[in-house]
């Protein structure tokens, strides 16, 4: 036990795996991926997945680390959001409890998960009774907005993702909404760097279909490297999350770790971490009592 063990779902955007897996791959010990046995979304629209994708993984997978993990992951009368829920839960006890639960989105690239594997061990005294002391490791994403000609459209704020678990008592999505360490380490996040069709297509399909900010795509085919300064709250769900957009003049992945190190906006400070590590620390101290919800029978298959 105690092993680095990455989780990614296949689905309609696979392709981008091949960019989200080889920043992890060194350092994990085992990386699962999840795919609905009748390869169907969280909303039950089918998507075909290309042969030489497999290839591809096969050739890559040169320390046999990978497991494909075929399940039932639609369930009819759950919500896209639930399906979701559901999906990540049986994906990590497939992954193990007692091992560092890692769950990656496909469009999320680790700029330095060596360092992301570093933190874990620190906090490895978590992995020795998880079901009483749960926690979530979180990082940061750096969410590209849009691919330009020039280059690229960023949010102009780091916003938290929940990385890893050591229990995965999930309530929504990756989220336990038990205690939280935040850390240092940033990815880059592809969410919106699609085209226009693209879009529409992940979200018609995804877990937050019923959320999406009217306004979105209007701001979103508008922005520019000239006017993307003067376009504000571009969040897709609740606007203002997202309050302004920044500007990367290439499109080059290396180049981007390199701006995003030397931008004052987007770095991570101690402080910052301090005062958000002592305020779970302190919020959870409190609590005693908790509720054991059955996740067995919520989320049979």
């Amino acid at each position: 036990m105690k092993k680095i063990v990455v989780g990614f779902l296949m689905s309609y955007d696979y392709e981008k795996l091949r960019s989200s897996i080889p920043p992890v791959y060194n350092y994990a010990d085992v990386i699962y991926l999840a795919l609905d046995e009748k390869q169907r979304t969280w909303k039950g629209n089918t998507f075909n997945i290309d042969d030489e994708f497999f290839e591809w993984l096969k050739k890559f997978d040169v320390d046999n680390k990978i497991i494909i993990y075929k399940d039932n992951f639609y369930i009819p009368e759950l919500t896209t959001i639930q399906n979701d829920t559901r999906e990540r839960y049986m994906l990590s006890k497939k992954m193990g409890i007692g091992n560092w639960l890692i769950q990656i989105d496909a469009d999320e690239f680790f700029i330095d998960f060596k360092n992301f594997v570093e933190t874990l061990k620190k906090h490895n005294r978590f992995l020795e009774n998880p079901k009483d002391h749960p926690v979530q490791i979180a990082g940061f994403l750096i969410n590209i907005y849009k691919y330009l000609e020039t280059g690229l459209l960023y949010v102009n704020e780091p916003t938290k993702v929940m990385l890893a678990t050591n229990y995965p008592n999930y309530k929504y999505a990756r989220n336990t909404k038990e205690r939280v360490i935040y850390t240092n380490n940033v990815l880059l996040h592809e969410c919106l760097s699609r085209t226009e069709k693209e879009l529409k297509f992940k979200f018609e399909n995804w877990g937050h279909s019923d959320e999406l900010n009217p306004e979105f795509f209007d701001k979103w085919r508008k922005a520019n490297e000239t006017n993307y300064k003067s376009i504000k709250n571009v969040f897709y769900l609740d606007p203002d999350i997202w309050k302004g957009l920044g500007y990367f003049p290439t499109q080059n992945l290396k180049e981007i770790k390199d701006y995003v190190k030397n931008d004052e906006n987007l770095k991570l400070s101690s402080s910052f971490l301090i005062k958000k590590n002592f305020g779970q620390w302190f919020k959870f101290l409190k609590i005693f009592k908790r509720s054991n919800i059955n996740f067995e029978s919520y989320f049979k298959s």
